[in-house]
């Protein structure tokens, strides 16, 4: 399966004038083939069983590098999985590599989906993480977050899964004077769905930093803390 044999099937799925309505939605210049999330879910699925790990690894990385909107979402999406073997295949570094370049909110968040799995599977990978928090780019700072969001949602998380959700609750707190949309959100998402799970820090948090927060965030945030 080369790059281009992929596109040409995701091209052969596109929906006349989906791609305009795409494109006007997203509002990033890029090429928009119009397919649905559910046909590049089929393709995928159809491509992993038929591609060694290098293979599938290099179908990504083309697929990535043409910046067509469905061929990233699929470059993801063929990346998502909770087990990869061997874990140090280059998967994680071929997701990280691809965030500097991140540049609207949906292809961000299917690449940033299938970043959780290799954090999950080895946590030391949040040092190289948290240095996005810093960073110059948006997207960088924003990915931080999002990629993270499975620290979220331990019930009974052990010692070392709180000190993370509290390291990274560090990294929000130093968002939330920032005042770029998508990164309130982020902070809002995050404490949002931490609220579910662990009330009591969500708690602090907002006490603490809500009222630096955008008030949407603020809002957005302590949804389900009532």
């Amino acid at each position: 399966m080369t790059p281009d044999t992929a596109l040409s099937q995701l091209r052969a799925k596109a929906v006349p004038g989906k791609g305009a309505e795409m494109a006007a939605y997203h509002k990033v210049p890029r090429v928009y083939l119009g397919v649905s999330n559910p046909d590049i879910d089929a393709l995928t699925k159809a491509w992993r069983p038929n591609l060694t790990l290098e293979e599938r690894l290099a179908l990504c990385e083309g697929l990535w590098q043409s910046d067509i909107h469905e061929a990233r979402v699929a470059a993801a999406k063929l990346l998502t999985q909770a087990r990869i073997r061997p874990d140090d295949s280059g998967a994680w570094a071929l997701i990280a590599s691809w965030v500097p370049s991140f540049d609207a909110w949906a292809i961000a968040d299917h690449a940033c989906m299938a970043g959780q799995k290799r954090l999950v599977w080895d946590p030391a990978r949040l040092d190289e993480v948290e240095a996005w928090a810093t960073s110059d780019h948006m997207w960088t700072r924003r990915a931080a977050l999002v990629i993270t969001l499975p620290w979220t949602k331990q019930n009974h998380p052990k010692p070392a899964e709180l000190a993370a959700r509290d390291r990274i609750l560090g990294w929000a707190a130093r968002y939330v004077d920032d005042s770029e949309w998508f990164i309130q959100k982020a902070v809002a998402w995050w404490v949002r769905d931490l609220s579910k799970h662990d009330r009591p820090r969500a708690e602090a948090f907002l006490n603490e930093y809500g009222p630096r927060m955008k008030a949407f965030a603020r809002k957005e945030a302590g949804r389900h803390l009532g």
